[in-house]
């Protein structure tokens, strides 16, 4: 028997079938429930090698449809990006009329990503999430009509939604599927990282908690769940990652899946949903406390100070309301029980305090309804949910991708079973990543907050062999919290609400316009996936040289691919002063339309200019210009293009006239402490060039041509 992470071995509720015979079907579209016994003795931590080579392979590992796994490829239909991935998922496919309980053929597997938030049975407003380096699609889902499946026994089963038109498919591959188990896999292949870092550093993400408690303190919410994000690079195929950390951690919802798009290799503890006919249950998570496995006297202080940790149970207690409220919009009014409140389970290196909550669904409930009123999961956003989101937004440094969305299956015959993504490998090429973090009240300790990230994800990276990088200088002490600028967090910029450049004109010709429709193209395909007009050059050639004088040129363009070209006059700049405000992950690489988060920052440090720094203390850029500073080496330093700033045309071109002129030219991080103790401070922008902050020095001016 298999039984999941840590935890006490349960009987399982799947009893094993007798095999079904395969029998000839007349009819090319009716479903039989077919099932054939293979021998293998492939562990469950090591099925997804089964598939590893194959198109769209999965592995779900755990206590999925009863316990063991369940490993498939070769989908019979993969859900398109443009399509409703809710509604796809409550369309698993015709039943098959003889399924034996416990049965599970196919059906739907996949990822939603966290970005598909739902409330209220509509979708959430946009909230614009930080920029990142990394992207996964939104969702990711596949179809199968067969898979293979480890039963809670230690059984390998071949199950099918056997249909006529598939008879020869389903045939060729129980035979390709049964000679891979016969030979078995061996073991996983040597994976490696480098020293994984972490964005923010701990000391970063606990300025980020300070300013949650903050908004909590002011009454905007009450609780809200933050991560910082691990990077490395990995050497190495996923499905051996996977393999061994599976199998080493063995967690009640492991889960695998991968495709040209990357990967997903989920160590879950945690239970989203499962839905079995009008029964939904949920087993949220709030609560951790380290579990060393070599010392069993400090695990049970830890088990014991976690039971009686008054901070957990109430963060506890606010999450099983909102998946109690979550639920409620779905089932029959007075049926949404909770079965187990904040009990202490172990789970792989931790313990946690898990609630259990069930309803019954209201007639006509399907999947997609489920889903809408429930998804993200409330135990990895917050309370209200639609606040806790637009502080998630506002404070994480990076967007997340897979993680804290949903990872399972929807099956004709065995329902809908879905994990919560955490504890979870993201791969894309070469670059892996894995956020971690916590839910913030009231009372959190920031340090402790940031320590209890790191706490989760030591024993991922101890299964795969990893480590931490050693710890950086420490950022400046006065590095400030993310301002609170009212009970609700200002947007990020919007996307749908267009990009644009402004361009000088100097007697009636735009400066360098060719720089700057370059970087548009760039912004319009990264962003909408098209292109800039051709008429885009003459309209602003004619709008420039009907300027009455020196002005400014704007070019604003659309996601329907609409562009506008007007002029006006050029902005009026006073005394230079900085006033540094921490805007976590900055405003990314485009160059937005919607100013209203750089305008309030604006209005709240006039009559100085926002000088945007990261939660570590980083410098990013001021809120109209990029950021130069020179040293006592006398080097011209600026922060680097790593998709958190924008890329000035005039930036650019002031460091090819440095490089020219000999002065020594550095892009690399640029913390607060070393700005401050500058001999010269510089800022450029296609209009104002480059100006001085503070006194004037040698470099600037040379750089001016003064």
């Amino acid at each position: 028997m298999i039984p999941g992470a840590g935890e006490p071995a349960r009987r399982a509720e799947y009893h094993p079938l007798p095999a079904v015979p395969l029998q000839p079907i007349h009819q090319a579209n009716t479903v039989r429930a077919m099932r054939v016994a293979l021998d293998g003795d492939v562990p469950a931590g090591h099925a997804a090698l089964l598939v590893r080579d194959d198109p769209a392979p999965f592995a779900l590992v755990g206590r999925w449809a009863g316990g063991g796994a369940l490993v498939g490829s070769a989908p019979i239909r993969v859900a398109g990006p443009d399509e409703d991935p809710f509604a796809v998922l409550a369309d698993p496919g015709p039943a098959p009329h003889d399924a034996p309980p416990g049965f599970v053929g196919g059906g739907w597997v996949g990822l939603l990503g966290f970005a598909l938030g739902r409330e209220d049975g509509g979708t959430i407003p946009p909230i614009a999430s930080p920029p990142t380096r990394e992207a996964l699609p939104a969702h990711v889902l596949a179809r199968y009509d067969h898979l293979l499946r480890l039963d809670a026994d230690g059984q390998w089963w071949f199950e099918a939604l056997w249909t006529g038109a598939r008879a020869a498919a389903l045939d060729d591959r129980l035979t390709a599927l049964r000679a891979r188990l016969a030979r078995g896999v061996g073991a996983p292949a040597a994976v490696a990282t480098a020293p994984w870092r972490a964005e923010p550093s701990p000391a970063g993400h606990a300025r980020a908690v300070e300013a949650c408690r903050e908004r909590i303190a002011a009454g905007d919410l009450y609780q809200a769940n933050l991560a910082l994000r691990l990077r490395s690079t990995l050497d190495g195929h996923p499905a051996d990652l996977f393999a061994r950390a599976a199998q080493a951690l063995r967690p009640d919802r492991a889960a695998y899946l991968a495709g040209a798009w990357g990967a997903v290799a989920s160590l879950s503890p945690e239970l989203f949903l499962s839905r079995h006919g009008d029964r939904v249950s949920a087993a949220p998570i709030k609560g951790t406390r380290r579990r060393p496995a070599d010392d069993p006297e400090q695990a049970e202080a830890a088990r014991r100070e976690l039971a009686a940790s008054v901070k957990d149970h109430a963060e506890n207690v606010m999450i099983v309301d909102l998946m109690r409220n979550d639920l409620g919009r779905v089932s029959v009014p007075g049926s949404v029980e909770v079965g187990t409140l904040a009990e202490v389970r172990p789970h792989p290196g931790v313990w946690h305090l898990v609630s259990e909550v069930q309803g019954q669904l209201l007639p006509g409930t399907d999947d997609a309804a489920l889903l809408r009123a429930t998804f993200p999961p409330g135990s990895v956003t917050g309370a209200p949910k639609r606040a806790a989101l637009e502080v998630v937004a506002e404070l994480e440094s990076v967007a997340r991708q897979a993680f804290t969305g949903a990872i399972g299956f929807a099956s004709p015959t065995a329902g809908l079973e879905l994990s919560v993504v955490i504890r979870t490998f993201e791969v894309r090429g070469d670059d892996v990543w894995l956020d971690v973090g916590g839910g913030i009240v009231a009372d959190s300790e920031p340090a402790a907050e940031a320590a209890e990230a790191l706490v989760k994800a030591q024993p991922l990276l101890d299964a795969i062999g990893a480590r931490l990088a050693e710890a950086g200088a420490p950022a400046s002490v006065d590095v400030p919290v993310p301002r609170r600028l009212g009970p609700r967090p200002v947007p990020r910029p919007d996307p749908a609400l267009g990009l644009f450049e402004s361009i000088a004109v100097v007697d009636g010709v735009p400066v360098h316009l060719g720089e700057h429709l370059d970087r548009l193209a760039t912004s319009v395909a990264a962003v909408y996936g098209g292109a800039l007009p051709a008429d885009v050059v003459p309209r602003a050639m004619l709008a420039a040289a009907s300027a009455p004088g020196p002005c400014r040129l704007r070019i604003v363009a659309l996601p329907d691919g609409g562009v506008a070209v007007t002029t006006g006059p050029l902005p009026v700049r006073g005394e230079l002063r900085l006033v540094p405000v921490t805007v976590p992950g900055g405003l990314g690489a485009h160059k937005w339309l919607d100013r209203r988060l750089v305008d309030a920052l604006s209005a709240a440090a006039a009559p100085a200019i926002p000088l945007l720094v990261d939660l570590d203390g980083q410098v990013l850029e001021g809120a109209w210009a990029n950021v130069l500073v020179v040293g006592d080496d006398d080097v011209l330093v600026t922060p680097p293009l790593d998709g958190r700033i924008l890329p000035g045309v005039t930036r650019a071109r002031v460091l090819e006239r440095a490089r020219a002129q000999g002065i020594a030219v550095a892009e690399r991080p640029l913390g607060l402490d070393e700005l401050r103790a500058a001999r010269e401070v510089l800022l450029t922008s296609s209009l104002a060039r480059v100006l001085p902050v503070g006194p004037r020095g040698p470099v600037g001016a040379a750089l001016r041509g003064d």
